[in-house]
């Protein structure tokens, strides 16, 4: 929970709880009676007492983003007739999907601007709606991952207007892409591969249960498996992940007629692997930054500091939406 005191942010309650892998794949909820008692569980852990409540969905299979561009018109205008137009770019039913959109600006061609189209599945959007209410709590605002982290970005860093800048989470089961000219979307992806290939390849080569291949992931000791050898699986089982951060870099390049990427703020899981930012940063040859979702706003002396900062690159979609209020475009 963040809160907004003259002008400046403070953390006023954080804490997390890791979700067992098979609860959501690819955005989807699979087991809705375990994740309500999770999210009750992190009530509880939590102490909060706040109902209301920000959530965001993701998932390459239900969430489509798209940069689109139309006759210049008015928000009021493109309000009446973005279903419309979105038609032509979702490949669902129109019907089936809940839509919004985002202005960017003008473009340099006379009359055309540029716009985010934004779908998700209605059933997507209700199964998490859902699960929010059975555990207690209101949801107020429901955005998507790549924005939320945008949000934080604007935040915590300073806006450059001819800097490209690629926000990219890597997590257990996706990389979520936002790339920003200006501080403005330029181009999002979503990929369905993660950081789970790696703790897989640990559990198969050192034949170690789930868990303990997740502890060599995030370096600690574990009996029997030496730091090397673990490292060794690592680098070589995150070369999917590289290569597909790599591909999408490259796809960007070329749609932009040349523009190029100044820097990778790295957020997610992914950011916590010992040497994983570092082994990105030479693959792609862009200079990978850590996220800081904290930067620019103050942690509360009630709050365990150490534990934060640990843990901040998983912070970076939370941070995100609990800057968001009611009202916000």
């Amino acid at each position: 929970m963040i809160k907004e005191k003259r002008g400046s942010y403070e953390l006023e309650l954080f804490d997390l709880l890791p979700l067992p892998p098979e609860l959501i794949v690819d955005g989807s909820i699979i087991d809705s009676l375990r994740l309500v008692d999770s999210i009750k569980e992190l009530i509880r852990k939590a102490k909060i007492k706040t109902k209301d409540v920000a959530l965001s969905v993701s998932g390459h299979s239900s969430v489509i983003v798209k940069m689109i561009t139309l006759p210049e018109m008015t928000e009021e205008e493109l309000e009446e007739s973005i279903k419309f137009e979105a038609e032509q770019y979702v490949p669902f039913d129109i019907n089936d999907v809940n839509i919004d959109f985002q202005i960017i600006g003008p473009r340099a061609e006379p009359g055309q601007m540029d716009v985010i189209l934004v779908a998700v599945k209605r059933d997507v959007v209700n199964e998490y709606i859902t699960v929010v209410q059975e555990a207690g709590l209101n949801p107020v605002i429901v955005d998507v991952d790549i924005f939320a982290m945008e949000n934080m970005y604007e935040v915590n860093y300073e806006i450059e207007p001819e800097r490209n800048i690629a926000l990219i989470d890597v997590g257990a089961s996706s990389i979520k892409m936002n790339i920003l000219k200006g501080g403005v979307p330029s181009f999002t992806r979503e990929t369905p591969i993660g950081t789970s290939i790696l703790t897989e390849s640990l559990q198969r080569e050192f034949n170690i249960p789930f868990e303990v291949a997740e502890r060599l992931l995030k370096g600690e000791a574990v009996e029997g498996v030496s730091d090397d050898d673990a490292l060794s699986v690592i680098i070589a089982s995150s070369e999917d992940i590289f290569n597909e951060i790599s591909r999408s870099l490259d796809y960007y390049r070329t749609s932009m007629a040349g523009d190029d990427v100044a820097e990778i703020i790295l957020c997610g899981g992914g950011a916590l692997i010992k040497g994983f930012a570092d082994n990105l940063s030479d693959r792609v040859r862009t200079e990978v930054k850590i996220v800081d979702p904290f930067q620019n706003i103050a942690i509360s002396k009630k709050l365990d500091e150490a534990y934060i900062r640990d843990l901040a690159p998983l912070a970076a979609v939370s941070v995100g939406l609990a800057l968001r209020r009611l009202g916000d475009r």
